[in-house]
């Protein structure tokens, strides 16, 4: 990854801070983006000074163009932002919720790699994050499998239209992060207690677990269209 520049959308935390963190390690440029500009002042304190930082709305396609039209050229996209994952039986649902989880999660990625794929560099690529409710969904997880069905979808979409240009995801399943944040303590160690009796390798995933996979897609260059999946075995019990 030496040389390299790596843009980060959702960069300042998580799985994204994870994956900024393992790209420099491994030599790249990051910019980390965010729509917080604390998260994005956090992030690159805590990265190396060749780190650069900006804030963005991705359900704004105007910034979106923008934002990539003045960024210059770059080597590969990762794609991490989104909210917190919805759950609430059908009947509960609200609809409004429901299409700003797609703003975020889907539109935002169409957007980012709508406007950002013509300047990547040749041998670049892109990589999305998808999780494994698209094909394990569960009572409550309507609108989370619906849009990370449709991000798997895109991602092989835009693999045949963007060729040679290679699109990938990154597929996690619980990972120890922020975004079980809003769970009481104990109720969110209870969750990870009891996955951890579940999963075949007995303990649940960390984001650096994750990071590697998506520099392994970064370096790989005879992977698109692949949803690599990072559970620690989970949707196979």
């Amino acid at each position: 990854m030496d040389g390299k520049r790596v843009v980060i959308i959702g960069g300042t935390g998580g799985l994204g801070f994870a994956a900024a963190r393992a790209a420099s390690a491994a030599g790249a440029s990051v910019v980390v983006v965010s729509r917080s500009r604390s998260g994005v002042d956090r992030a690159v304190s805590a990265l190396p000074e060749r780190t650069e930082g900006f804030t963005l709305d991705v359900t704004d396609e105007v910034a979106v163009r923008t934002f990539f039209d003045g960024l210059g050229a770059f080597d590969h996209l990762i794609y991490s932002a989104g909210e917190p994952l919805m759950s609430s039986g059908l009947a509960d649902t609200d609809i409004e919720d429901v299409r700003r989880f797609f703003e975020i999660r889907y539109f935002g990625a169409l957007a980012a790699v709508k406007y950002g794929a013509p300047h990547i560099r040749p041998g670049g690529s892109v990589v999305l994050t998808g999780g494994t409710a698209s094909t394990r969904p569960q009572h409550g997880t309507t609108a989370v499998s619906s849009v990370l069905a449709a991000l798997e979808g895109l991602t092989r979409a835009l693999a045949v239209e963007l060729a040679p240009l290679r699109v990938n995801a990154v597929v996690p399943g619980i990972i120890r992060t922020q975004m079980w944040g809003g769970l009481p303590e104990a109720d969110r160690d209870a969750m990870y207690r009891s996955l951890e009796e579940r999963l075949p390798v007995g303990t649940v995933g960390e984001p650096g677990d994750v990071a590697e996979t998506y520099l392994y897609l970064m370096r790989n260059k005879h992977s698109t269209g692949s949803t690599i999946t990072i559970d620690g075995g989970n949707v196979l019990v």
